[in-house]
């Protein structure tokens, strides 16, 4: 009798998610470097755990606000290789893949400051560029040739959200404040996308 069951549950839970529909619309938050690869550091301050908190931030919410389901390349202390992480993004199929980061310049505190977007060659990765340097008031675009960028196959584009050794960008990178009102305006892009 319990074989029957299981039978039947089977069949039931195969037609169910035939019919499930499976037009998700994916927005993919890379949130740069992780595990032993901390990216770029000052003082206590790192660009792995400023990026990660930036991500989950714009996770949370998105998933109050949002018209698409953000999915994470990591939402922990890990370091996924480039490869992983783009073949998981490839493997989704996303409006738009968003790598964060954080830059520092070689002086030890530096009076650079600001966001910096890296694109694909691309018109739709130049597209949403546009849209994320007017919401950020970035200080520049440009195109660079790096495996994210040149690997995933949606429109993607890296942004280097503050340097780390300016003080006003790091005062606001790492505060909550700053992290919300960052992640705020990357939802409002996905919004308008």
């Amino acid at each position: 009798m319990k074989g029957i069951q299981l039978f039947a549950l089977s069949i039931f839970s195969a037609a169910f998610f035939s019919f499930t529909p499976h037009d998700k619309k994916y927005i993919v938050i890379d949130a740069g470097h992780g595990g032993n690869d901390s990216g770029a550091v000052y003082g206590r301050f790192s660009e792995k755990d400023i990026s990660l908190s930036i991500a989950r931030e714009i996770q949370k919410i998105s998933e109050k606000q949002g018209k698409f389901e953000v999915v994470l390349t990591r939402n922990s202390d890990t370091y996924p290789n480039l490869s992983e992480r783009t073949s998981q993004i490839n493997s989704l199929n996303p409006e738009m893949v968003i790598s964060l980061h954080v830059n520092r310049s070689p002086q030890e505190e530096t009076t650079q400051q600001g966001t910096e977007i890296f694109v694909q060659n691309s018109e739709s990765s130049k597209i949403l560029a546009e849209k994320i340097s007017k919401k950020f008031d970035a200080v520049k675009i440009e195109d660079r040739n790096l495996h994210m960028l040149r690997e995933t196959k949606a429109p993607a584009v890296l942004v280097e959200l503050g340097f780390i050794n300016n003080r006003k960008d790091r005062e606001y990178l790492t505060s909550e404040k700053g992290q919300k009102e960052i992640a705020q305006k990357f939802v409002d892009i996905f919004n308008e996308y």
